[in-house]
């Protein structure tokens, strides 16, 4: 008789491995996310329904998503222009702002807030010098978003440009194309995917962003309210349910919104490369 070989699999624990991964993202990830349409669910539905339609709520959807949108798209542009620079040129004082770029990840998100409503108000550093009214403004709310949201786009396509390989945008220069050519031609391509990352990135961030917007905001009803600052409203009401009602939309529109940036991903993933 032949003696039976045990099969086994290419990477030893992975049954393991696997067990302890889904284990893991299930306690931080899926159990915290599933309570808040579970919460969602105790109060009656027109109940749900009238808190998550107010002329109110409506508005800060509005400024919520497109304040992080607008940021977002701002963040990709200048984004991937900063990363170029710190990428292909050398200068004094490169590091220095390379570590700058994190300043956001460990800066207390209050702090910043506070910073910058100091530097944009009427008589603030910035703002003494502007013809128009940034804090406590939607331009201000922005602003605070595409400070925290810089560093993801940043950071994400960073990596990409320093594996870009040289040599094909000099068999592109020497077959006749111009600079911009070689950038749309050969470069753009390659960020392409690493840029929507960081747009998804810096949105999601911004989209449920608070301690920076809450000092610049202002605030005020139907002009400057974000959604982060209701929902924190009806939980000091110890309005729990129409808390998580507000969670729970801003979370379907933000996986929507993820689903849409991804298929996004898979499509440039497919036709540029």
């Amino acid at each position: 008789m032949g003696l039976l070989k045990k099969k086994t699999g290419v990477l030893p624990g992975f049954g393991l491995s696997l067990g302890f991964t889904m284990t893991y993202i299930s306690i931080l990830v899926i159990l915290p996310l599933s309570m808040i349409f579970i919460n969602s669910a105790t109060a009656p539905w027109e109940k749900i329904w009238q808190t998550i339609s107010e002329p109110r709520v409506i508005a800060s959807y509005k400024l919520s998503i497109g304040a992080a949108l607008m940021a977002a798209a701002i963040n990709v542009i200048f984004g991937v222009l900063i990363a170029w620079v710190l990428v292909r040129y050398r200068f004094p004082g490169r590091r220095i702002i390379d570590g700058l770029v994190d300043l956001p990840f460990a800066l207390p998100t209050a702090i910043a807030g506070i910073a910058l409503t100091t530097l944009y108000t009427e008589n603030g550093w910035v703002g003494q010098f502007l013809s128009f009214k940034v804090a406590f403004t939607p331009l201000g709310i922005m602003i605070a978003l595409m400070f925290i949201g810089l560093p993801f786009v940043v950071r994400t396509v960073q990596p990409v440009l320093q594996n870009v390989d040289k040599e094909v945008e000099e068999a592109s220069a020497s077959l006749g194309a111009n600079r911009l050519q070689t950038f749309v031609k050969v470069v753009f391509p390659e960020l392409m995917p690493a840029a929507l990352t960081g747009f998804a990135l810096a949105f999601a961030r911004s989209l449920g962003e608070y301690g920076s917007v809450v000092f610049i905001a202002g605030n005020m009803p139907m002009k400057t309210e974000i959604t982060p600052l209701l929902i924190m409203t009806k939980l000091e009401q110890y309005d729990y349910a129409g808390a998580t009602a507000l969670a729970a939309v801003m979370l379907v529109f933000s996986f929507l919104m993820l689903l849409v940036i991804n298929l996004l991903q898979w499509w440039t993933n497919r036709k540029f490369i």
